[in-house]
């Protein structure tokens, strides 16, 4: 249930909570809420994005400085994706050199951002005749992810939820814990995650010494 909600799954969340008889305490309804701002940000609409965290949580971008300058550097970069050089430019002077000033360890962000403007189109700004561009990275798909990703944690840290998911630390403890086990013991086992079934070890062995211990040959005539 915890991943479900985290990740935004919600249909599966409703149906897990259904046949589970497990019920979470966190309104379901507003996991939608959040994925609709993530999916904005994903689509490179920060605006709708920024308007929608505002109607959400007011309170949320005017005390975290660094994820509001993140969405302004994001939107920057949106319009500097689109040739809207001028209106890239005016945005920055406007919005985020007031960052930069009250918040200097951000300005070097500010700057990375700004030289995107050097090129003349954004495919030069990600590559260097055959080598990536160092500014790459900031056109990637997975910087839009990284800040959807950010915000995501904001809100649901603002609703005293936990930011990440139990479920990967679990399965990571789970294969460590086997690992060690396996260097002292034998002991039954999850060797299928997927269907987290218990496996006999004893039984595993006699399996494989039936269908490949033994390799009959036909004498010829």
């Amino acid at each position: 249930m915890n991943y479900l909600i985290i990740e935004g799954y919600k249909d599966a969340a409703e149906k897990f909570s259904e046949e589970s008889g497990l019920h979470s305490t966190v309104d379901l309804g507003s996991i939608e809420e959040r994925m609709q701002i993530r999916f904005a940000i994903q689509n490179g609409d920060i605006k709708t994005a920024i308007e929608r965290v505002n109607d959400l949580n007011p309170d949320l971008l005017d005390t975290d400085p660094r994820l509001y300058f993140h969405l302004q550097q994001q939107q920057l970069i949106e319009l500097i994706r689109q040739g809207k050089a001028e209106e890239a430019l005016e945005f920055a002077q406007e919005e985020l050199a007031p960052h930069g000033e009250k918040h200097p360890e951000l300005l070097r962000e500010l700057e990375r951002t700004m030289a995107l403007l050097a090129f003349d189109n954004v495919a030069m700004a990600s590559t260097n005749g055959n080598h990536m561009s160092p500014l790459a990275d900031l056109l990637d798909f997975a910087h839009r992810q990284k800040t959807a990703n950010e915000l995501n944690a904001a809100l649901l840290a603002a609703h005293s939820q936990p930011k990440e998911p139990k479920l990967p630390a679990l399965l990571q403890l789970l294969a460590w814990t086997q690992d060690q086990l396996d260097k002292k013991a034998t002991y039954p086992r999850i060797n299928n995650i997927i269907e987290a079934v218990l496996e006999d070890p004893a039984a595993a062995t006699t399996t494989s010494a039936n269908t490949g211990g033994g390799n009959s040959t036909t004498a010829r005539p």
